[in-house]
């Protein structure tokens, strides 16, 4: 069976946009992806660990826990042996406490690829190869997060581009969520049902040949 861990936030954990509801696990991306693999006669299970507000390396002041380095190498350390980890990082840093940019949050992803590369997994087992995705690009926030991400547009300028090459750099693979979709039509940031039910199936395609190349 692969096992594929998805570390993410708030567009993978499937919040319902401008609510606090979420989603089903057949309506969120990762299990829409799990499905769509399953479907091709793959054995696979989508670990997900998905928490809303999780930044890539940097805390939330007014709520802990939300930075996602921490804990990183351990998530990996007990999840193990995982044939992929899928890492959708990034919207988070450009949350108005910050004055990041999109090479600062780039730079985050980095020492996640670290973290995860050099957690102590059992002797044995496999270094997961990493996909990283890129967000879709952060429109103008709206509704009840419009004042957590005022000017987030702004701030996240180029961070796909950045994510790229980052991923290049680091020989991790890409993936740009902003080709299958935009973000949310309701606040400009999350993800709605059929924005997430087509990056589950983009993704799936594109795991389905990862996962094969890496076999050969």
């Amino acid at each position: 069976m692969h096992q594929i861990l998805v570390y993410a936030d708030s567009l993978s954990w499937g919040i319902i946009p401008d609510t606090r509801q979420r989603f089903r696990f057949d309506q969120r991306w990762p299990g829409v992806m799990e499905l769509a693999l399953a479907s091709t006669g793959m054995s696979v299970r989508v670990i997900e660990n998905c928490l809303n507000g999780r930044r890539t390396v940097w805390e939330d002041p007014f709520k802990p826990g939300r930075k996602g380095l921490e804990g990183l190498g351990a998530c990996i350390e007990m999840n193990s042996p995982l044939a992929l980890v899928i890492l959708l990082l990034g919207t988070n840093d450009f949350q108005s406490m910050h004055g990041y940019n999109a090479w600062h949050s780039a730079q985050g992803l980095g020492a996640l690829i670290s973290a995860i590369r050099g957690a102590p997994i059992e002797p044995g087992m496999p270094v997961p190869p990493i996909l990283v995705v890129a967000p879709p690009t952060l429109q103008q926030a709206r509704g009840a997060i419009a004042p957590k991400f005022e000017g987030c547009e702004t701030r996240a300028l180029g961070l796909t581009a950045a994510i790229e090459a980052l991923a290049r750099e680091r020989a991790c693979h890409f993936f740009d969520a902003g080709s299958v979709t935009p973000t949310s039509r309701v606040d400009g940031v999350h993800l709605d049902e059929d924005q997430h039910r087509r990056l589950g199936e983009a993704l799936a395609r594109t795991v389905n040949t990862l996962l094969a190349r890496e076999q050969n």
